[in-house]
């Protein structure tokens, strides 16, 4: 190619024939549009209320199913270890298998939903965690339990449960808080239903009946499941075009090889003249500047600058797929950052400032041509063929290179000791109440009483945890704190009413544990990291589960009462409240840490290269 300055040749381009001075137009160009129209959105924004409250619903209910029956596994564990002649340490095993479990299958679950939505997977989920449940009533052992209850039933409601999360949050921006809050009050109100119920249904038929009877209840969850539509964009549907349209169109030297007219260029939407030589299209109409002559001979500037994309006609014409445009709510619903994030995205500046922009930011699969040998790529994890997007999502929740972070790692270890005493309550607290000779129905009322209150304490923290005045971390920790202390003295509280006072304490500062714990990794850690950190927080959690309610079992079995097991989980979730109170300080030395550089403005390089 020869160009006005000979000395740079660019022997890449040297099909395209560019002349000194722009050439005027083989056609009269079309009349300016009056009205210039914005560019296509490259996200489609969720609908903020429409179907998305049928979706509210149907998480509700799976809540309320799904965490009545785990919440309420207590009612069960009294009739197991008088069935089967069990320790309590033992018994104890199998409400802490399906709850580990449940938490330990965020990563699998986040794959499948991913891959197949939230649908599919909610249905699957259901099918298996029913299949467990129904299984268990022809178990003739404790160990039988841990496999159908503790494995096939928790992996069935970790399928569940996080498909019911997700599904809320694709449909809904500026009013999450409020339609999550809804949908995780389920679980509050399952446990005030369920506990009753399961109590009557093992009076009625037995334990092995009353399971039967909760499996078929966990099989209507696949008729809330149907109930996830996966939001469409009816703006973005193909539309059919015809033949002479979909005929493939060569471009020769500026010259269309069947000898009709240039094709209209589209630039995004409107009309323009036909091809314009490069100088032009680089906003050179004289010859070449120093700038676009620089631009030709370092190609990697032009890929760093923001171009439009230029479609000739019908994109079909040049035989490349049409890209569709990003939704927010496609099948990938695990590609966005802040999937997880139950909190009102009107708290977030960068989503205040630009919306549009923020969406973009929040996904990881950016809009590119992916040739078909790059889909056909497939990366192997823990045994399972996954393509590349796949296997970023699972990469992303089970990275531990956020372990190097001294402030997850301080939040990590309070999440885990925790979750060492959250269920014992659970577990518990109807085997202690029928010891200390309450009636069995009374007792299981107690777990009704922690379910209501955990109800109506994540309505009220979630809408405080929404002001600007409250400081979230602090709200966090002084209810761990409370929630410990409640736990320890409860020995103390032998009488039924003073019990019925100590489980509505219990289930009002425990529901910040769940209600905030999303929230406040954003305070800590920023929203990049959100689903690294979630997904190893799962980990943490699903472990801690599986070691509480044996340790305070144990430690019943050894003793002869739970007065030390409680003891030792109000001490546990004590210590993990206490313990943030010194983030702000650590935050604060690690600022201090930090090499900080100062920027003086000069006449640098940079400065010389723009005025050459």
């Amino acid at each position: 190619m020869a160009g006005p300055d000979k000395e740079d040749p660019v022997d890449t381009m040297a099909p395209i024939d560019i002349p000194a001075k722009a050439s005027p137009p083989r056609e009269k160009p079309l009349p300016p549009h009056k009205e210039e129209k914005p560019p296509v959105s490259t996200t489609t924004p969720p609908p903020d209320g429409g179907w998305g409250w049928v979706v509210v619903f149907a998480s509700f209910m799976i809540h309320i199913i799904a965490d009545g029956i785990t919440y309420s596994f207590g009612v069960f564990l009294v009739e197991l270890i008088d069935k089967f002649g069990a320790d309590r340490g033992a018994a104890s095993l199998i409400p802490s298998i399906l709850v580990g479990v449940t938490l330990g299958s965020g990563p699998i679950a986040s794959y499948f939903t991913n891959r197949y939505g939230c649908r599919a997977v909610t249905i699957a989920g259901a099918i298996l965690a029913s299949a467990g449940l129904a299984l268990s009533c022809a178990a003739n052992s404790i160990v039988v339990l841990y496999f159908t209850i503790g494995i096939l039933t928790g992996l069935g409601f970790g399928l569940i449960y996080l498909p019911a999360i997700v599904s809320v949050s694709i449909y809904f921006e500026k009013k999450r808080a409020f339609a999550t809050g809804i949908a995780v009050c389920g679980s509050g109100l399952g446990t005030f239903i369920m506990a009753p119920v399961t109590k009557g249904l093992i009076s009625q038929f037995g334990w092995q009946g009353a399971m039967l009877v909760t499996s078929g209840l966990i099989l209507s969850c696949i008729l809330f499941g149907c109930l996830m539509r996966p939001i469409k964009d009816e703006k973005n549907q193909d539309q059919n075009g015809t033949a002479e349209e979909k005929e493939l169109l060569t471009i020769t030297n500026g010259k269309c090889q069947n000898g009709g007219p240039l094709p209209e260029l589209l630039l995004n939407g409107s009309t323009i003249s036909p091809m314009k030589p490069f100088s032009q299209q680089m906003g050179v109409t004289e010859g070449y500047s120093d700038v676009a002559r620089m631009a030709m001979s370092h190609p990697a500037f032009l890929d760093q600058a923001e171009r439009p994309q230029v479609h000739f006609g019908s994109a079909a014409q040049f035989g490349v797929e049409k890209s569709p445009k990003l939704s927010l709510s496609s099948s990938e619903v695990m590609g966005r950052k802040d999937i997880f994030y139950s909190g009102s995205l009107l708290n977030i500046p960068e989503y205040k400032k630009d919306p549009e922009q923020y969406r973009r930011s929040m996904l990881d699969c950016k809009e590119e041509v992916v040739s078909p040998s790059d889909t056909e790529s497939q990366s192997n994890i823990c045994c399972i063929k996954a393509d590349s997007k796949q296997a970023k999502i699972l990469h992303q929740m089970l990275d531990f290179s956020l372990f190097k972070d001294p402030i997850f790692m301080m939040y990590a270890t309070s999440n885990f000791l925790t979750s060492i005493g959250f269920n014992v309550p659970y577990v518990y607290t109807v085997d202690r109440a029928i010891l200390w000779g309450m009636d069995g129905k009374d007792a299981a009322f107690l777990l009704s009483v922690i379910g209501i209150s955990n109800t109506a304490a994540r309505l009220i923290l979630g809408w405080l945890s929404d002001r600007s005045w409250i400081n979230r971390l602090y709200l966090y920790n002084s209810c761990l704190v409370v929630c410990g202390v409640s736990m320890a003295l409860s020995p103390f509280c032998s009488s039924y009413n003073l019990q019925a006072v100590y489980c509505a304490i219990f289930g009002i500062t425990s529901g910040a544990y769940v209600g905030l714990t999303s929230v406040v990794l954003v305070d800590l850690l920023g929203l990049d990291k959100l689903t690294n950190a979630f997904g190893l927080l799962l980990m943490f959690q699903g472990i801690a589960s599986v070691i509480g309610p044996p340790v305070i079992g144990a430690l019943y079995d050894s003793i002869g009462d739970y007065d030390a097991g409680f003891y030792f989980a109000g001490s546990m979730i004590f210590l993990s409240g206490a313990m943030l109170f010194a983030i702000p300080a650590l935050q604060k030395h690690l600022a201090n840490k930090r090499p900080s550089f100062k920027i003086t403005s000069g006449k640098g390089q940079d400065d010389m290269l723009a005025e050459a």
